[in-house]
């Protein structure tokens, strides 16, 4: 079915942003020199269209323009200085959706511009913002239908929408037709036609031919990365003397340049003026509370991650109970080998349910977070949102499993300090895990990296714990490693909490006092050892996660500003 037009914007109350290119020369490491001398004008409120082959450098020059990159050699001048921070006048749509795809439009959008507005800003005014961007892209019908559920040419007006939430005066969008189908592609075009009309300066890359009679101009790149055309759209066939854009393609590939194609102009960068500073941002503890709240919307409307949820917790109960018999922790017989391996399971439980929860967290929406952060999201509430997210769920699956297993008769009739000392142990080594699932969801780049680390995680966790072979047992290096292991440290703080020593000097077990030596002093100390342990370890992975997704942002937007 076709797309419906979406009705035009309303005449703005803004110009558009002036653009010039002078000669801009980019070295990309690993491909060389993929600009070379590029020099043109973008006019305020025109649809300007940057076109090429596969590797003619058609993306970089995008994100030069748009101040994303550093020139090379070469200057960017935005309204005739230097581009600053990308601010509120800035809008960017790469190829890769910059949404959720789990909540409903309209709250997708609303999260959006509480993150993206000026601090202070009346939920009123959100709201207005919220459905002038629907109305400007037709979607306002759509509003209430999850992003998930959108045809492809929606979402990528959706995408377009979130950016226009701040009314900037240029968008730039990286190949906004791919992928669509001609009709869906041709209605984005007269969407982001009629934006220009109202003001907006659009700039776009394509390599689709029917794009290009559509914009007001073309800016067509050589394989090496020249500027071969830069005029007005209507003149672009005739300035290679061929009827079609398809075959301004092929004669550009056989090395063909139009005679109007410009030649560098003489420029002095001494003299060009810098740019304001950056406006204010969302403040960090309101960041901190929106992304929050819309982390936790986004995990009760994803149905993988409540089966996720509700599974996890159910898989290692239901483990118990067909694993251990009852009464394991009788003082007068106790078990003392399901006793210490009832603690190890409980420590890996909590280990589990934490990893789990954690992997799939950053890495299924690292495109959303490098776009957000460009408009202003700082990582260290994002990173603590996603904390102050999992950690509830944790601790009442931890609660839970503690709940069940005295109730099945898998922990010992004890009063409320023991069960303290548990809970605090399970908790702090749910946490530890979430954040090593954080930091690993941050690593890799897919979710299907991302269960591949599963394993790879988990196993190290159970062989180097000290339950299998206690610590006293292992070799120098298999102790060294076990320091790294947070499993370690949860299951001899359960053993501390539970009173294993005490159980097995005292049960009158023959296996206690060969167990005890076995594990020399490892429930001999406080549990609360083992507690600044898994504090720490979450901390550190906590911080290895920000410093990671610091890299990874200003890596996915080569010459960002620093400092987010």
């Amino acid at each position: 079915m076709p797309t419906p037009m979406p009705p035009q914007p309303t005449a703005p109350s803004f110009e558009g942003l002036r653009i010039a290119a002078r000669g801009v020369t980019q070295e990309v490491k690993g491909a060389g020199r993929v600009l070379n001398g590029v020099s043109f004008d973008v006019a305020p409120g025109r649809l300007t269209a940057i076109a090429g082959s596969s590797g003619a450098g058609k993306t970089v020059l995008l994100q030069s323009l748009a101040g994303l990159r550093a020139p090379t050699a070469g200057d960017v001048l935005h309204d005739g200085a230097r581009p600053g921070p990308p601010g509120r006048d800035f809008g960017f749509v790469p190829q890769d959706d910059i949404i959720h795809l789990d909540l409903p439009l309209r709250r997708t959008l609303t999260y959006a511009a509480g993150l993206r507005m000026p601090p202070g800003t009346a939920p009123g005014a959100l709201a207005s913002a919220v459905g002038r961007a629907l109305d400007a892209l037709g979607l306002a019908h759509r509003a209430d239908t999850p992003v998930r559920a959108l045809s492809g040419g929606e979402r990528k007006r959706a995408c377009v929408a979130v950016e226009l939430l701040t009314r900037p005066r240029v968008l730039f969008l990286d190949e906004p037709t791919s992928g669509l189908d001609p009709v869906t592609g041709a209605a984005l075009l007269r969407t982001l036609r009629g934006l220009a009309d109202a003001g907006t300066t659009v700039v776009l890359t394509t390599h689709v031919p029917a794009d290009l009679p559509r914009c007001d101009r073309v800016v067509f790149l050589s394989p090496g990365g020249e500027v071969a055309f830069a005029g007005d759209a209507a003149a672009l066939c005739g300035a290679f003397g061929v009827g079609t854009p398809e075959e301004v393609y092929e004669a550009v590939a056989d090395g063909a340049r139009a005679a109007t194609a410009p030649v560098s102009p003489p420029h002095d960068p001494v003299d060009v003026p810098a740019r304001v500073p950056e406006a204010p941002r969302t403040g960090a503890v309101r960041q901190w509370a929106l992304l929050t709240r819309r982390g936790v919307a986004l995990l009760l409307h994803n149905r993988l991650s409540v089966a996720v949820l509700a599974g996890s917790p159910v898989m290692i109960v239901a483990m118990f109970a067909v694993l251990f018999r009852a009464g394991a922790f009788d003082p007068e017989s106790p078990d003392p080998g399901s006793t210490a391996m009832i603690m190890f399971w409980i420590a890996f439980g909590a280990f589990f349910f934490g990893l789990t929860y954690g992997l799939l967290q950053i890495c299924a929406e690292l495109h959303v977070l490098r776009r957000e952060w460009l408009a202003g999201v700082r990582l260290g509430p994002y990173v603590a949102a996603k904390l102050t997210t999992m950690l509830p769920v944790l601790a009442s699956a931890d609660a839970l499993l503690l709940a069940v297993l005295r109730a099945l008769d898998r922990l010992p009739a004890a009063g409320w300090a023991t069960y303290a000392s548990l809970y605090a142990s399970s908790l702090l080594a749910s946490a530890a895990a979430l954040a090593l699932g954080l930091l690993a969801s941050a690593a890799v780049t897919d979710p299907g990296q991302a269960t591949l680390m599963l394993p790879l995680l988990c196993f190290p966790q159970v062989l180097f714990s000290g339950a299998f072979v206690p610590v006293p047992r292992m070799t120098v290096a298999g102790e060294a490693l076990s320091w790294a292991m947070t499993n370690r440290w949860a299951f001899e703080a359960l053993g501390s909490g539970v009173g294993l020593e005490e159980l097995w000097r005292d049960g009158g077990s023959p296996l206690g006092p060969p167990l005890l030596a076995s594990y020399g002093d490892s429930f001999g100390h406080p549990a609360g050892r083992g507690w600044l342990v898994l504090a720490g370890f979450t901390l550190v992975f906590l911080a290895g996660t920000w410093a990671v997704l610091v890299r990874k942002c200003r890596t996915g937007a080569e010459g960002s500003r620093a400092g987010r």
